[in-house]
């Protein structure tokens, strides 16, 4: 028989059937003593049996928790190498999305039960500590029960305290990716510009109705290699905030030249613009570098047209100002662009080299509909610049009915889709042109000796006798005939 296997009362009642069955045998106050010593000694040993089960079941207690804990620990281990495997299997960002967020998923609740685990393990040890520290009770003092704090789990705030903390990690993994994206881009964008691999497309400015080019506008495209063509918009924020503007708009601006040259080669007032970024026209600076670009060009500058929106316009500064009208003396005109309202001094442009106003024609037709504020009609908006030479342009005419309606209100000239997309330049354009072949010299005949009259005239005469014996002998004359012989010969 195993004692262990026995349940903790078998000791109870064995002592105290064999005090009762002592007590009984031995009559006395011997037997009654006897009786009670083997009672207690069962009271003893039930005692005893009951820590014993209480230890071993704390142990067993601790001893699963454990196991819980490397199970746990050995299924982050396996969900981490699911998850490399994830990233390493050839699927698209969206195929890839739904796995990559049940693997997170999973990684959160395998983190919060060790958390659980972990919390319940402490509670135990924390209450064994309180236990020991516990003094034995005297035989004659009442024990006096200790608070022990109780702890308390709330899962839900464990779980919500898990998600903030995996959300700002993956917030701060995105933050820092950007952030490489970003400084990558930018070093690519730099690449590009310090090798000069801009390629500019040009988009017709048309006359209304006929619809002849009268100008181009030069639109600046980035080639970062032989597959990838940036647009204004994808690289232009980079360009103003990594400080590389005033070297795009010396590219920008050497490329308009080479056309405006290109120009003036063919009949026709035909222009090219070109427009210059923002951190440009805020530098003094900058201005003056391509004012110098400009002055070493000055041959080509009556072909080119600078635009500038009507915001920097009106936050120029007097030095720029001045720059502006060392531009305007070496021929060069200038467009006001990126309208904002039809509210402007006429001649006030002109008298800064302004010589086009580009308009967008939702402006102009919303102007003309009298849903833009505006200090002048609509029809007398054309003539008003014609009095002075400035020519309105109806720029982001995008189909037909808009360019009727131009039409309607005056305008006479546009650019958009609805006449031609920018195309790109041809690459004989930017060629230097060959330099003029001199005129090649006649040698001068060597001056001859005199020579004397006889051989003068022995020359004429050979040179006289070469010329008949070229010249075809004259034909013979035919014989002429009497009458007579003629009818003789008709009778007979």
């Amino acid at each position: 028989m195993r004692l262990k296997a026995l349940p903790p009362l078998a000791g109870a009642v064995s002592g105290l059937s064999a005090g009762a069955v002592v007590a009984i045998l031995l009559p006395g106050a011997l037997g009654t003593a006897i009786g009670l010593l083997a009672s207690g000694a069962g009271l003893v040993a039930t005692m005893r049996a009951f820590e014993r089960r209480a230890l071993a079941r704390h142990e067993q207690a601790l001893a699963g928790l454990g196991e819980v804990k490397v199970r746990l620990a050995t299924g982050a281990i396996r969900l981490d190498a699911l998850s490399q495997r994830v990233e390493q299997m050839p699927m698209r960002d969206v195929d890839a999305a739904p796995a990559r967020a049940a693997i997170h998923e999973l990684t959160a609740e395998v983190g919060l039960l060790g958390d659980l685990i972990h919390q319940v393990a402490m509670t135990l040890a924390d209450h064994e500590t309180v236990l020991a520290r516990l003094p034995e009770p005297a035989a004659a003092a009442p024990v006096v029960a200790t608070a022990v704090p109780e702890v308390v789990l709330d899962p839900e705030a464990i779980r919500r305290a898990r998600a903030e903390q995996l959300a700002a990690e993956r917030a701060a993994a995105a933050k820092r990716a950007q952030e490489e994206a970003e400084a990558e881009r930018a070093a690519l964008i730099s690449t590009a510009l310090s090798e000069g691999r801009l390629e500019v497309h040009l988009q017709p400015v048309v006359s209304l109705p006929q619809r002849r080019t009268r100008g181009y506008e030069a639109l600046a495209r980035l080639r970062l290699d032989e597959n990838t063509l940036l647009l204004p918009h994808e690289f232009m924020e980079t360009v103003e905030a990594r400080g590389f503007g005033p070297t795009l708009d010396a590219l920008v601006l050497t490329r308009a030249l080479a056309i405006a040259r290109h120009l003036g080669s063919k009949e026709g007032d035909i222009f090219v613009s070109c427009n210059f970024s923002a951190a440009t026209w805020g530098s003094s600076r900058a201005l003056a570098a391509l004012t110098r670009i400009l002055d070493k060009y000055r041959d080509h500058a009556a072909h080119l047209v600078i635009e500038m929106p009507q915001a920097v316009f009106r936050a120029l500064d007097p030095t720029s100002l001045g720059l502006l009208g060392a531009m305007s003396a070496n021929g060069v005109r200038f467009a006001l662009d990126h309208l904002t309202d039809l509210r402007f001094d006429a001649r006030a442009l002109f008298d800064r080299g302004v010589r086009y106003i580009k308009a967008p024609a939702v402006l102009l037709q919303a102007h003309a509909e009298g849903r833009v504020p505006s200090d002048i009609a609509a029809g007398d908006l054309v003539a008003m610049l014609t009095r002075v030479s400035i020519v309105l342009v109806a720029e982001g005419v995008e189909d037909n009915p808009l360019a009727a309606d131009m039409i309607e209100l005056g305008v006479t000239m546009g650019q958009g889709q609805a006449f031609s997309p920018p195309r790109p330049v041809k690459p004989e354009v930017f060629a230097e042109p060959e330099p003029a072949r001199p005129v090649a010299e006649v040698p001068a005949r060597p001056a001859e000796e005199p020579r004397p009259a006889r051989e003068v005239v022995s020359s004429l005469a050979a040179h006289a006798a070469a010329v008949r014996a070229a010249q075809p002998a004259p034909a013979e004359r035919p014989e002429r005939l009497p009458f007579r012989a003629v009818l003789r010969r008709a009778s007979a």
